[in-house]
């Protein structure tokens, strides 16, 4: 049927808003800017953005009959039912019930919603540019609270860069400048022209931020995937940044060269985390024991979803400290307990058991295999630049994840929406691939 004239005046905005909820990267990239936006509630406003998110690509599914290929969805399904059996299993259902919504949330819903919403060069460059705005924005406010003594404290000091996240999420800026720095670099090598240069510029100044964190983990993580990152790009950079890299921890930690610094001492601490562990390393430490107990007692399905916190004191031993030392200048001086295990891997083996780490191991093992897995794009021009920087970033998203799971847990707060995307994205490389965006859909 022929359209007439009036008719399609009277048809464009339908198309238009068409267009509009047939792109759910729109609310993935408007989350991710919420990450920002600081809040102590459960449900913060990146996760409310997330979850319309979801509700789009559902939508969406419904309407066009979009479709995965292959059994991407399988781990992911797995993880679901076993999340499932440990939230059942919880002496505390309500809190099983909330610990359910989570686990969903960051390692399934957003997950298969960022993939399955990125379709085109379009989707794709909506998504990283926001997460590059969220990160910059981030970072300024870290060196700033460095500069004028406005952080959280450390050593007596308020130095310690937090963002606007705050005090008690002392890691999630580190997350945020490590994610950051990988997509960034990914985009600046994949890019040609002024905006290789203005990205790879940009991926050298979160340097700074990450720096002023004082997170070591993060330190480790972010060197780790960096070099993940230079190695798929050019095998004879990646070599040649990880001898320097070698070479400036030995000189940082051995204490030679400038006087040290607060960021140098951090460095040393590493090397002695073994031999001479400090208190919060200790307290790290005893926490996985402690994990670890829990498993041995409940091997099936674990302690049940969100009672870490009610069964730790059973199992801790005594050297355990009560609570971590919060203070900046705005909130003072508090006591944050320690209320997860600091380990992602055994968090979940404590929580739920064998059958959790079994599915949860599964879907780690398939996003991994998909980031490293030979990929041949026929894309031309642009849209080969566009699946390239997905090509460098996925390899490099899930090294800095599998090794941040090593010394944290995905916690509260909006930083579960970053992990989420974050995966999303590395899913969305090899595992979970839609279909591409039909041409009146995008006009």
């Amino acid at each position: 049927m022929t359209l007439t004239p009036t008719a399609q005046v009277s048809a464009a905005p339908q198309l238009k808003a068409s267009a509009d909820w047939r792109r759910p990267s729109l609310m993935v990239a408007a989350a991710l800017l919420l990450v920002c936006v600081p809040s102590s509630a459960r449900l913060t406003p990146a996760d409310l953005a997330a979850g319309i998110a979801v509700a789009l690509v559902v939508l969406r599914w419904l309407a066009d009959g979009t479709t995965l290929r292959g059994r991407g969805w399988l781990p992911f399904a797995a993880v679901v039912a076993s999340v499932a059996i440990a939230a059942v299993a919880a002496p505390d259902l309500s809190e099983g019930v909330v610990g359910f919504v989570r686990y969903t949330e960051v390692f399934v819903l957003i997950p298969v919603a960022v993939a399955m919403s990125l379709r085109d060069r379009v989707d794709a460059r909506v998504v990283a540019g926001a997460f590059v705005a969220t990160t910059v924005f981030e970072g300024a406010v870290g060196v700033w609270q460095r500069l004028t003594g406005t952080g959280a404290s450390y050593a007596g000091e308020y130095v310690r860069a937090v963002g606007t996240f705050g005090a008690e999420q002392i890691m999630a800026l580190g997350s945020l400048m490590g994610y950051g720095i990988v997509v960034t670099l990914a985009l600046g090598l994949a890019a040609r022209g002024r905006a290789r240069f203005l990205l790879l510029a940009t991926a050298a100044f979160l340097v700074l931020p990450l720096g002023f964190t004082l997170s070591r983990g993060a330190w480790i993580a972010t060197s780790c995937a960096v070099v993940v990152v230079l190695l798929v790009f050019s095998w004879r950079l990646g070599v040649a940044l990880l001898g320097t890299s070698l070479f400036a921890v030995v000189v940082l930690a051995t204490g030679v060269g400038p006087a040290p610094s607060i960021v140098d001492e951090r460095v040393a601490s590493i090397a002695a985390s073994g031999s001479a562990p400090d208190r919060s390393v200790r307290d790290r430490y005893a926490l996985w024991g402690t994990a670890v107990d829990m498993w041995a007692d409940h091997p099936v399905t674990g302690v049940g979803l969100k009672q870490f916190a009610r069964f730790r004191d059973t199992y801790a031993p005594m050297s355990l400290s009560a609570g971590s030392d919060v203070d900046d200048p705005q909130a003072g001086f508090r006591r944050q307990p320690l209320l997860s295990a600091h380990n992602q891997y055994l968090m979940v083996l404590s929580e739920q058991g064998t059958i959790g780490i079994l599915a949860f191991g599964a879907l780690l093992g398939t996003l991994t295999a998909g980031a490293f897995r030979r990929t041949r794009s026929r894309a031309p021009g642009a849209a080969r630049t566009d699946a390239r920087w997905l090509d460098l970033a996925a390899p490099g998203l899930i090294t800095w994840t599998l090794i941040d799971f090593v010394y944290g847990d995905i916690g509260a707060g909006p930083t579960g929406v970053t992990l989420g995307v974050m995966l999303g994205l590395v899913a969305r490389r090899a595992v979970i691939v839609p279909r591409p965006i039909a041409p009146e859909a995008g006009r």
